[in-house]
């Protein structure tokens, strides 16, 4: 599995040059709801398996959560479903709010 920074996620994101990817947030509502990345997809780790459906398979996806573990572990299983371009976000939406947008809140 693959994993990027999240100055790395936001330099891909500004690039027209690259295709964008479905950044896959894996927390609860209440941390969406918290925190989120603009643009971001929302479906909680525990219903990835009946939801796997609604992702695109022909874009890249970038997991993400709080700290980078749950979205490590469902990283790992859309990559065992047949997933090729998966990322896992290093440090979640934690790293992104300390490095990148400091307006997004921290909890």
């Amino acid at each position: 599995m693959r994993s990027l920074s999240a100055p790395e996620l936001a330099a891909w994101i500004a690039d027209p040059a690259r295709p964008a990817p479905v950044v896959l947030d894996v927390r609860e509502p209440w941390e969406v709801a918290t925190a989120a990345l603009p643009g971001s997809t929302s479906i909680p780790m525990g219903q990835i398996t009946a939801r796997t459906e609604e992702l695109d398979t022909d874009r890249p996806i970038v997991c993400l959560c709080h700290h980078g573990m749950r979205s490590m572990q469902v990283a790992g299983y859309l990559e065992r479903r047949g997933f090729t371009d998966v990322w896992n976000l290093t440090g979640g939406i934690d790293a992104w709010s300390r490095q990148v947008d400091p307006a997004c809140p921290t909890y």
